[in-house]
């Protein structure tokens, strides 16, 4: 069931990290003020991509990949399937949550709405 949830979980973030990015693009290209409405857009998909993150590290480490890693490293890193999802798909994930976090920590530090709608954009 925790693989089903995190897959399905895995679509919402991509559209709501869209939109996020759709709206950011509208507001910097068109010079808009960034808005209470701006913020709650990039607050959520800053949320949901941390659940995704937690659902995805409990699977994780209740998956068969992990078990796999933990006890036969060199064997999993020889099978492309499996350092797929074993090593690859967890590290690149971590890096795009970590990447997420550090774009709406630098759009707080930005005064100009400009440069916050192309904080959001960048990251």
């Amino acid at each position: 069931m925790m693989k089903d949830v995190h897959s399905y979980w895995a679509y919402l973030v991509l559209a709501i990290l869209l939109f996020a990015v759709a709206n950011a693009i509208i507001g910097f290209t068109q010079k808009k003020q960034f808005t209470d409405k701006d913020l709650r857009i990039g607050l959520f998909a800053l949320i949901i991509s941390h659940i995704q993150l937690l659902i995805g590290l409990v699977w994780y480490f209740m998956s068969p990949w992990f078990k796999a890693l933990t006890t036969d490293a060199a064997a999993v890193m020889k099978d492309k399937s499996v350092r797929l999802l074993a090593v690859e798909h967890p590290i690149t994930m971590i890096l795009a949550i970590v990447f997420i976090t550090i774009g709406w920590s630098k759009h707080k530090k930005k005064k100009d709405s400009v440069a916050k709608f192309r904080t959001f954009i960048i990251f």
